[in-house]
């Protein structure tokens, strides 16, 4: 049996940002990932001579208050890394189309069906409707379908239809001291690796919690290997379906909620090649009409004298033979002129209508316990979101403690 005052399962973002409260509160901290690395979402690669790439979030934003405070925290305020100007271009098969940002944007729209919608524009509120429904009332359906559906698919790497319209984008206050969007040298991983670096966390991968059940004042997890671990003070930052399943003894209340957020998968793999292998333009992202995969990511917008890296976000039900043909078809390169790629699996939460009811419902069965839970499926998807989450449950369960 190991105890400690803390025990936090997932080492993504939420669960690091948790661990770091708690420890700067003087708690001995426990972090356990079933993975074999941290970092969730915020998934950095890197090659043998320091050239790092993304395959999960990509950029951060001087609007991003409660992570800017925890890099603060961590000492790496100083690291950060300015992005260049966003270029959005569209694909067309294997090639982008002519153009870029607005103007590319503004051509592909029927102007007729945008013109008119213009009269649907006021008054025209997020709150109560899904994404589909917001902006096909701004566009018109057949623009959304064809232009406006894609290109918002590739924020969350999952058809966007049913989402809580409010929850894709939100507006918060800006840091006029920092750039207006940005990332780490070295990658955007090294916040993760920063926090749980701290002094009181200790970290164990690859170490999968079968269960979870009350041991007197405090919360007993059980391993997959068979240890065990305790604390009175229990965080859950994992996915829906995980947190549910954990809850299923201590909260059935809250595991019910847990239970009702859908979740969709994305595979991503990714490329880093020579400067010159590649003759795709300049850009930041490509978005295709349709195809196997929501967007490709590049570095482009942190340029290197060596190489490019080109991140694809897969949809999941495609098989692995068939995402590596399509990545070498759309990067004009032979499968033997591409070194094996970096590869991720996330697992990404898919929410719908009613989803703050079903949060606030989550909130209540848990309130009046020492156990938290966080992530990426309460306010939204965003890195800030499930910073401010894990911030607000610490306040909740700890800070007082």
């Amino acid at each position: 049996m190991t105890t400690s005052d803390v025990l936090v399962i997932g080492a993504g973002i939420a669960g690091a940002s948790f661990a770091f409260h708690a420890a700067r509160a003087g708690r001995r901290v426990v972090v356990v990932e079933q993975g074999a690395r941290a970092g969730g979402c915020l998934a950095t690669a890197r090659t043998a001579d320091g050239y790092w790439y993304e395959l999960g979030a990509h950029t951060a934003y001087n609007s991003y208050g409660a992570f800017l405070e925890l890099l603060e925290g961590c000492g790496l305020l100083g690291e950060l890394q300015p992005r260049g100007k966003p270029v959005l271009r569209f694909l067309e098969g294997n090639a982008p189309l002519p153009g870029k940002n607005l103007g590319l944007l503004l051509r592909q729209l029927d102007l007729l069906e945008l013109l008119r919608a213009v009269p649907r524009w006021r008054g025209a509120r997020m709150e109560g409707h899904s994404v589909r429904a917001h902006y096909t009332r701004l566009v018109g359906a057949r623009n959304y379908a064809r232009v406006l559906g894609p290109l918002l698919g590739a924020v969350p790497s999952q058809a966007p239809d049913d989402f809580p319209a409010e929850m894709l984008f939100k507006r918060r206050p800006r840091r006029k001291d920092v750039r207006r969007s940005f990332t780490l040298r070295g990658g955007l991983a090294r916040a993760v690796e920063a926090a749980l670096a701290q002094p009181g966390i200790e970290l164990q991968l690859g170490c999968a919690a079968h269960g979870v059940e009350r041991a007197g004042e405090s919360y007993r997890v059980t391993l997959e290997d068979g240890r065990r671990l305790e604390a009175p003070l229990l965080a859950l930052a994992v996915p829906p379906a995980a947190a549910a399943r954990l809850l299923a003894a201590v909260a059935p209340r809250a595991a019910a909620q847990a239970a009702r957020v859908r979740e969709s998968a994305v595979e991503s793999l990714a490329f880093a090649l020579p400067l010159s292998a590649v003759r795709l333009p300049h850009a930041s992202f490509l978005v295709p009409r349709q195809d196997l995969f929501h967007s490709v990511v590049t570095r482009d917008v942190v340029p290197d004298e060596r190489w490019r890296a080109f991140t694809f976000h897969f949809r999941p039900e495609v098989e692995r033979s068939r995402r590596l043909a399509r990545a070498s078809e759309v990067l004009g390169l032979r499968r033997d002129e591409l070194a094996p790629p970096a590869e991720r699996r996330h697992v990404l939460p898919s929410p719908v209508l009613g989803h703050a009811d079903t949060v606030r419902l989550l909130d209540e069965a848990l309130r009046g316990q020492p156990l938290a839970v966080s992530g990426n499926w309460f306010g939204g998807l965003a890195i800030e979101d499930c910073v401010l989450r894990s911030k607000a449950e610490w306040r909740r369960v700890g800070a007082g403690g």
